[in-house]
């Protein structure tokens, strides 16, 4: 039987990146990240947007030569910034501290990362998992819907848990040219 464990999104990040270390030496960058979906309200006939929230990691592990993931979303990624990302599911499992209840939530562990915003010097920041480009001119691109989230909302509470039993480490993939 083939499985297959692919997410590609567009859309914003929630929240500034937060890197850790974990006993074994490898650095991991944990973001929120939000998406729409469209639906169609069946009231109105209008199409609405529809934010979903995500909890993401960068590990820097798993990487030959070159920046590390984790490091690279660290330093160009900031709350607000709009981002194409390619990862995988991984479930974290862990006993609530409050009432020993079993929690569990889905995670994205991010594989890939092209910067969607401008550097802030007006060069194009678009560069896959490289450091941005350094461009001239910024080159043309497609107009992408924009999500309905905005870096002002603070509705997204982030839940307290214990570091998981899963290793996490983070392949790499190839560039997606956009």
């Amino acid at each position: 039987m083939a499985n297959l464990n692919k997410v590609m999104l567009i859309g914003r990040l929630t929240r500034e990146p937060e890197s850790r270390t974990i006993p074994s030496g490898n650095k991991v960058v944990a973001f929120g990240f939000a998406v729409n979906n469209r639906k169609k309200n069946a009231q109105t006939g209008q199409w609405e947007e529809e934010p979903v929230f995500l909890d993401c990691e960068a590990w820097n592990s798993g990487r030959e030569g070159g920046r590390q993931l984790g490091d690279l979303v660290e330093q160009y990624l900031h709350k607000g910034h709009q981002a194409y990302i390619e990862g995988h599911l991984r479930l974290d499992q862990w006993q609530d501290k409050n009432d020993g209840s079993k929690r569990s939530k889905l995670k994205l562990v991010v594989d890939n990362v092209q910067f969607l915003e401008p550097k802030s010097d007006g060069a194009n920041g678009e560069g896959g998992t490289r450091a941005p480009r350094q461009a001239a001119a910024p080159a043309p691109r497609k107009p992408q819907a924009q999500p309905a989230y905005t870096p002002s909302d603070d509705s997204y509470g982030e839940q307290d848990h214990t570091e998981s039993s899963s290793s996490g480490g983070g392949g790499g993939g190839d560039e997606i040219p956009f």
